[in-house]
Parts: structure tokens; sequence; C-alpha cells
């Protein structure tokens, strides 16, 4: 019987073996993840759960497991890769023995090289969240690190609970890079109008540190009070025990189109994963939760034998405040950006086009039910003039 082990607990490995046993997949299955927990959402960490709201994030229930056959190591970490032997050892000494091994280690939050930022909160795990969450006292002070999305949507859910939140950001704007200055500028607006202090083109240089943990945050020379302080400035993928074991890894763990690396005998998905795409021709790594659905159930495929390959746009999706949105593709430097619809109402579209006139990215904002449109569009020639906001 052909025994396959996943290193990794989080989403891409659940979807990877729920497809795997949908589809008749006999061989033995065993999942090793680090966490305590099943497997789980990671989104609702920063959003839902954030907000108090009674969320389950989990993946599977808690019977699939045995009623599917899958052995489910929860709270174990492999400490080496034998790829020569075919083996992984845990923590405990044990060995597990494989014919395939799939890497699905995911990805760690980036912890910056200042004084004072070990001690910083972070969020990645529930446990991070159920800390996070115990900070959020009506009146406290809040600093955050950091205007990408996790940061962002943090500081939606502190206001809500009526946090004092600033935000720090060494870019001129929030998520500049990925939205341009017109949505950045909005953006940006947005949580200011909702009591958020957020400064922008600061240097972050020390975390400032009392007794108990962090008491502020010193930041282009100004020292700016707090009761609690989170970084989110990133995360970088998990790939030490690719790395000790031999295999490439450059920004992730180097795949091919079918997620193989150099070892036949060794995949890698998910967050961990700088995976081929063969419609953008490029070596893309993506930390989202669709990706992670995509690739767990594309390398059960490729397991079963099937012609399955990564070729889909990145997608993803947030909540802050009342700006929610969906997106889907993959922009370039010096796209212009279309938009159809009322940006003042959060109820609009956004085309990204390059100078062939290609739509290269699309972002629905408080419009439903379009992004399968936007997706289908993404990659074709349009007409600027015949955009609409397809509501």
């Amino acid at each position: 019987m052909e025994r396959l082990v996943i290193v990794g607990g989080g989403l891409a490995a659940a979807k990877a073996v729920e497809r795997l046993r949908e589809e008749g997949y006999e061989g033995s299955v065993t999942v090793v993840g680090a966490e305590g927990s099943p497997p789980y959402e990671r989104p609702p960490l920063s959003k839902d759960l954030l907000l108090g709201k009674d969320t389950d994030p989990t993946v599977l229930d808690a019977d699939w497991w045995s009623e599917h056959d899958v052995q489910l190591m929860t709270g174990t970490r492999v400490t080496a890769l034998d790829r020569e032997a075919r083996r992984v050892e845990l923590e405990s000494g044990d060995r597990l023995e494989y014919d395939l091994l799939v890497l699905a280690t995911g990805a760690e939050p980036r912890v910056p090289d200042l004084p004072g930022a070990d001690r910083a909160l972070y969020l990645r795990t529930l446990e991070d969240k159920d800390r996070i969450l115990a900070t959020l006292e009506s009146g406290s002070r809040l600093v955050i690190v950091g205007a990408g999305w996790i940061g962002l949507e943090v500081a939606a859910a502190a206001r809500s609970h009526d946090v004092r939140v600033t935000v720090l950001e060494r870019d001129d704007l929030p998520l500049q890079r990925v939205l341009g200055d017109e949505l950045a500028t909005h953006l940006a607006a947005l949580h200011r109008s909702h009591g958020v202090d957020l400064r922008t083109g600061v240097t972050v240089e020390e975390i400032v540190l009392g007794d108990d943990g962090p008491v502020g945050v010193r930041a282009s020379g100004e020292t700016i009070e707090a009761d609690h302080v989170l970084v989110a400035i990133g995360a970088v993928p998990a790939t030490a025990l690719a790395e000790a074991s031999g295999l490439e890894v450059d920004d992730g763990i180097v795949v091919d189109e079918r997620f193989q690396t150099a070892d036949e005998h060794v995949l890698a998905i998910g967050d961990v994963a700088g995976a081929w795409n063969v419609t953008l021709e490029d070596r893309l790594r993506v930390e989202h939760w669709d990706n992670a659905i995509r690739q767990g159930r594309a390398v059960a495929d490729v397991l079963l034998g099937r012609d399955t390959v990564h070729d889909w746009y990145p997608y993803f999706y947030t909540d802050q405040f009342e700006f929610s949105m969906e997106y889907v593709g993959r922009p370039g430097p010096k796209d212009t950006v279309e938009i159809r619809g009322d940006l003042e109402a959060n109820a609009f579209i956004a085309y990204w086009i390059d100078e062939e006139s290609r739509l290269t990215a699309g972002m629905n904002v408080g419009i439903w039910d379009v992004n399968d449109t936007l997706r289908e569009m993404v990659g074709t020639r349009v007409d600027r003039s015949e955009l609409t906001d397809l509501s």
C-alpha cells in the first residue's frame, strides 16, 4: 500500500486529503500538524473571530478523519526530513516512512530586526487570535506596525471594540503597491474616518518595552504610547525543513506546475510553495485562502494521475468597515486602474489594464456575484469605454 505523508496541518493539507478520499485514493494517509488544532481556515482570525463573532473555522468535522481512515497528528512537529531513506523524524524521536511526501508547512509571521520585536503580538494562529482578542478592551491603546491586509483588518476589528488604534506604515499609502494611489488613498481615508490614527511614511525604530511587555513604539523619532503592539509586516515561508534536506528554496519551496520538487517523491503546496504558473508563465508563492484550497485539490489530482496544473489567477478578499471586496488577477507596476461605480459608497469595480489593453486584474467592492465574470475577463483585451460596474 502506498504511504502518503503530508507535513503541515492547514487548509491546503485538509483539502488535499478530502479530495483524495472523495476520489477513491486507497493508500495510507498521515497528516502531521505542528498546531494543536485540526486544520482550520485562517481568514476569520483577522475578520469574524476578531470581531467576536461565533464562527467555526474548522475545515473538516472531527469524525471525518477516522471515518475516512486518515491519521491526523496535531501538536506534532517534524524536525528532520531524510529524503534518501524516505522518512520524516518527529520531535518525539518517532519516524514516519513515506512513498510520497507533500510539504504544506505554510508561512510564519515576519519578525523585524528591531529592539523589542520579539515581545510584540503577531497574528497567524488561533492562539494568536485569542491573545489579541483578549487585549481589545474599550479605551485601550493598540499600535499596529504595518498597514497591509492583516494590519488593516485588525485595525478595523479593534475599532469595533472601541480600541484606540494607531497604524504605522513606512510607505506613503497603505497597500499602495497593490492598489495604486487612488484606491490606496480611498482606503486610508476610510480608516481615518473610523477613528484610526493612520500614520504613513514613518520608520519604526523600536518596540519600547516596560516590565511586562511593550509600552509603545518609537517611530521617526517619536514615541507612541501603547498598551499593546501588533506587528503585521507580512509572512515568510516555513522552508527550514526543506532547506535542511537539500531541496531548492527561493522564497518558498521551488516546484513545477504540478507541485513537484526535484525529488520525485516530494511535492509542496500552499503558502510555502513557489509554484510555476503556466498561465502567467512565472513562479508564484501566494499566501491566500483560495490558493490553499485550489492547490490542495490540485495536488490530490496530481497524485491520482490526472492532468492538472497550476494555471489559475490569484484571488483574495478582505472586509474592513464598509469596504468589502474580492480581487482576482496579477497586475504589473505600469498598469493603469479604471474605476466604474460609486467609489464613495464602496460599490464599484476596479480594472487593472496593461499597455496592450489587456485586463490583468479586477476587484469588486460591495458588488457581489461578479467575481467569476472578472476572472473570465482577466487576460483578455478590453475596450475601456465598454467597462461597467457589472451591477
